[in-house]
């Protein structure tokens, strides 16, 4: 497949709270993907965008700092298994809601993400870990 060689040199440059950023931003563009797919009745491309979405949500999740994130950490990891599990339902159901769910928590967490990095004083502990570089993904463009 391809790769998005603007997608790559944007990671490879990125800081690790510009990945986390750029995670759901890709996790976000799937889900529309795999909606858009739903409505078509295309399984295959439903079928590649919802693993590539579950992907970007578990390095989402595989990036979390638990020791300095604490409660916001834990609380973020059962959300994103959530977010997993409704990809999945969707699947199985043939059911768009549960992906317009996913998509909306996503846009919220982006939302609070960016706001977050944007924020003039100095922010609390980041429940990611800073280890989070680029090194070898399971999603891709």
């Amino acid at each position: 497949m391809p790769k998005d060689p603007y997608l790559e040199s944007r990671i490879l440059a990125a800081d690790p709270v510009e990945l986390i950023h750029i995670l759901y931003e890709h996790a976000i563009s799937q889900v529309r993907m795999a909606r858009a797919a739903l409505r078509l009745g295309d399984i295959q491309t439903r079928a590649t965008a919802s693993s590539k979405a579950m992907a970007a949500i578990g390095e989402l999740e595989g990036a979390l700092n638990f020791d300095a994130g604490g409660s916001i950490s834990q609380n973020l990891a059962r959300l994103y298994r959530h977010m997993r599990k409704r990809i999945v339902d969707a699947s199985v159901k043939r059911d768009d809601q549960p992906l317009a769910e996913v998509e909306t928590l996503l846009q919220t967490l982006d939302e609070g993400w960016t706001a977050m990095q944007h924020a003039k004083p100095a922010p609390a502990a980041s429940p990611y870990s800073a280890a989070a570089e680029p090194v070898s993904h399971s999603w891709n463009a």
